[in-house]
């Protein structure tokens, strides 16, 4: 078999045993790459060892092939020679059977058994189908056409990295099949574009406008259609679909314009497709819209009035021993509700203990079930957490007497310091940190009482993307390694804040680490005490 054949035979023969996670996690990822270097060296010790034995082996044959020559110009001549008859004895009993040991040897073991090891890391086709919707949302987020993503144009990179008509292929398709048009024309474009500046593809042109002109139908664009399935039947006059696709576009755009001409309306100019040319379907988020331009650092409403009433400070707790001597830099980020910024929050080895800690524990995030408090996991969250306990570290439990000395807050009732590593695409969209009055029974388990506040330490820079923003009020807060911010999610009141609804915008470069203080309403009695009215 050739060696190449046989890789590749491997390859496709993978029954991943664990799968990698819908979840890009960079923590993780991250082994990956080692992973894959690992077995491209195995792999390139398998084909040394294959060239070596074809070496051998020919040199086998260049030496048979003399002496074959010379012995059958003169059979009996050459025979006649005792020597010559000792040594075709031994050739055929012994030498032959020496040959024959080293072409079935094997070489392949080694890199099977290497490839074998590592492949219940490797991610299966729901990881690639997940990849795939992350390079959407992030196309969606932040406004950014296909050939943007296919060249390699993205803000803040360091490394190239491009996508090919194949590429650009199976994302369309990955779109299509979860009947995503919208996505599939993009993608579909993308690579009939490429292809056509005359790159080469496994995918074929007929497959490609297959896929594209169907989806442009499903977009309500017939005239388009209509022009692709022609191209496409030009192309392959014998497509098992495309025929009747064809006269089927042909009377629906017939009747479409001659409702046109009755009207007497101008025809719809044909322009190339692109970003804009469809409108985007909605979804579930009503602040869609507002959530994202936020995450683009669009809309953000920061007047200089606003501004003006912004100050920093050194806070030390209310006089806390621990801060007197060292003050926590605090700056405001809003005015109301308030929502404060603290620096040098966390030094560079507090923050590489918290995420060696939290890696080998690293699981899909998940969100409390407002009907039934359970934890769950959510679509519109999409991160990878830890969950740590004071004591397993010093340095947890120094964290967590920061927070509680900066704050003026106990913490002996908040939850547990969770870890979350947003890879590429990780989001959380919109949403509230506190149990709402229709679901009373988020936290009961805890029996703690609801959020009251939230502490958020940024524990890396993201070279783009992965703000947090309150798509309510228009507030955007960048993510600044070692600092942290908090705000109040309760009036003193004990009523929700409902303008904290707030945002982890998706990764577009980069990876964040934040890590999680939620402290609840239970033991705060006489450090926060209650207001005389609901919204004090």
């Amino acid at each position: 078999m050739c060696i190449y054949d046989l890789f590749f035979s491997i390859l496709l023969s993978f029954h991943f045993l664990e799968p990698f996670s819908v979840v890009l996690c960079t923590g993780q990822m991250t082994d990956l790459i080692f992973i894959e270097r690992e077995v491209v060296q195995s792999l390139k010790e398998y084909i040394q060892a294959e060239e070596s034995k074809l070496a051998a082996v020919k040199r086998w044959a260049n030496k048979l092939e003399v002496l074959t020559h010379a012995s059958t110009s003169d059979p009996e001549g050459f025979l006649a020679h005792p020597v010559n008859a000792y040594k075709l004895m031994k050739r055929l009993n012994t030498e032959w059977s020496e040959l024959e040991s080293l072409v079935l040897n094997d070489p392949s073991h080694g890199f099977i058994s290497n490839i074998s090891v590592h492949r219940q890391y490797f991610p299966d086709e729901e990881d690639e189908k997940g990849a795939a919707k992350a390079l959407m949302r992030l196309q969606d987020t932040y406004n950014l056409d296909s050939e943007s993503f296919s060249k390699g144009k993205l803000p803040g990179v360091r490394y190239n990295a491009f996508l090919t008509v194949d590429d650009c292929f199976d994302m369309g398709k990955t779109a299509y099949n979860e009947q995503d048009y919208y996505h599939a024309v993009l993608w579909m474009q993308q690579a009939l574009r490429q292809m056509d500046a005359g790159e080469e593809a496994k995918a074929s042109k007929a497959d490609i406008l297959d896929y594209l002109s169907y989806s442009v139908y499903q977009m309500g664009d017939l005239q388009r259609a209509t022009e692709l399935t022609r191209r496409l039947v030009s192309i392959d006059p014998g497509h098992q679909r495309a025929g009747g696709n064809l006269r089927y576009f042909e009377r629906l755009l017939a009747k479409e314009i001659r409702e046109v001409a009755r009207n007497k309306q101008d025809p719809a100019k044909e322009k190339p497709i692109q970003l804009g040319t469809y409108e985007r379907p909605r979804d579930y988020l009503p602040e869609r819209e507002i959530y994202e331009a936020l995450c683009r650092g669009e809309g953000v409403k920061m007047t200089p009035k606003r501004r003006s009433r912004l100050f920093c400070r050194y806070q030390d707790g209310n006089r806390n021993p621990r801060l007197l001597l060292k003050p926590m830099k605090e700056e405001d980020e809003w005015d109301n509700p308030h929502i404060v910024r603290y620096l040098e929050a966390l030094s560079n080895e507090e923050i590489e203990k918290i995420k060696e800690l939290a890696k080998p524990r690293l699981a899909r995030a998940t969100v409390r079930d407002p009907k039934t408090g359970v934890l769950t996991t959510a679509h519109y969250r999409v991160s990878k957490s830890a969950w740590l306990e004071g004591d397993e570290d010093p340095v947890i439990d120094r964290v967590n007497q920061r927070i509680e000395d900066v704050t003026g807050l106990t913490v002996d009732t908040a939850e547990l310091l969770q870890v979350a590593n947003y890879g590429v695409g990780g989001q959380y969209e919109p949403h509230f940190d506190f149990s709402r009055k229709d679901e009373p029974d988020a936290f009961k388990s805890l029996g703690t009482g609801n959020r009251v506040a939230t502490y958020l330490n940024y524990m890396s820079d993201v070279e783009a993307g992965g703000a947090t923003v309150f798509p309510d009020f228009g507030a955007v807060i960048w993510p600044r390694k070692g600092t942290a911010v908090f705000w109040y999610n309760l009036f003193r009141s004990g009523e929700g804040d409902y303008r904290t609804r707030h945002a982890a915008c998706p990764v577009l470069v980069g990876s964040k680490w934040v890590s999680n203080k939620w402290i609840h309403e239970r033991g705060q009695e006489f450090r926060r005490p209650c207001g005389l009215t609901e919204v004090d």
